[in-house]
């Protein structure tokens, strides 16, 4: 006897939204449109935000929050579906309500903006029955945003020109004891920079934009001097800032780590992953 199963209930899931850390950053160079040559190394976390969506009759887009941080009302994820309707002509009457739970702080340099426009074109082209091809939602991301398509393409990369160029890595899934000094940092303002200068340097650990952002923000610097004196000395700061991080061979030791810092630094302990848990979903 066989026994049929209940349809899954999507609106019902909570779709993640993962953070990424860079493992390097390097600033090669200004295209002719003011956007810089970049080479990074993109890995993600297991620390994440989650969306919630429940499609709608009519085509109207909007975010309910279940956070405290302040975001404009067509942020990157309403962007993202308001992108899906206005290109995908099956997508013109749909609407949706999206639910976001976020962690992910904005301008702490981890993608959580980036990433949630990603879960979204994901997710909506699940529900709204779209059939885009995981390339064709990366094209779409990239209209968002530099590091959509990363999220999109859902595996940890080396990534060349704004960062949007992906060939994928496997470098070492590590603990990290992250800290999110109480900053919120402007990217824009950060390469706009008049100090910041090309390198030519090979791939390697490190991150051009850390001076730039420590002189905006010393509360970069002095969470990076601390990490750097009680967890590991190659403690780096993630894209434009503020997140700063220490990789650990195990949790026990990022656990150290962060108990070390002092009680108003902010910091979490969480894994770097090389796939994205909705890699095999399109």
């Amino acid at each position: 006897m066989t026994t049929s199963r209940a349809p899954r209930d999507w609106a019902k899931e909570e779709w993640p939204a993962p953070a990424k850390i860079n493992l390097f950053l390097h600033v090669l160079g200004v295209r002719a449109n003011g956007f810089h040559q970049l080479e990074t190394q993109f890995q993600f976390l297991e620390f994440a935000d989650t969306l919630r969506f429940k499609t709608l009759d009519q085509p109207s887009i909007r975010r309910i929050d279940q956070h405290d941080f302040q975001l404009p009302e067509d942020d990157i994820s309403v962007r993202a579906a308001r992108l899906l309707q206005a290109t995908c002509p099956a997508a013109t009457e749909r609407g949706v309500a999206i639910t976001l739970h976020k962690v992910i702080p904005p301008g702490s340099g981890l993608g959580g903006g980036s990433s949630n426009a990603a879960t979204t074109l994901l997710a909506l082209n699940h529900l709204w029955q779209l059939g885009l091809t995981r390339n064709r939602l990366t094209e779409l991301g990239l209209q968002l945003g530099a590091d959509v398509p990363l999220f999109v393409h859902g595996r940890a990369a080396l990534a060349h020109g704004i960062g949007e160029l992906l060939e994928p890595t496997e470098p070492p899934e590590r603990w990290l004891c992250v800290c999110l000094p109480p900053v919120n940092v402007s990217t824009a303002t950060v390469f706009a920079h008049p100090q910041l200068t090309s390198t030519n340097r090979p791939p390697a650990p490190g991150n051009d934009l850390e001076p730039i952002t420590t002189q905006l923000h010393p509360e970069v610097g002095n969470a990076l001097a601390y990490l750097r004196q009680h967890g590991n000395p190659n403690a780096q700061m993630s894209g434009s800032g503020g997140a700063v991080y220490a990789q650990f061979n195990s949790r026990a030791q990022a656990t150290t780590a962060a108990e070390r810092l002092p009680a108003d630094l902010n910091a979490f302990v969480t894994r770097s992953v090389n796939r994205h848990p909705l890699l095999d979903f399109c």
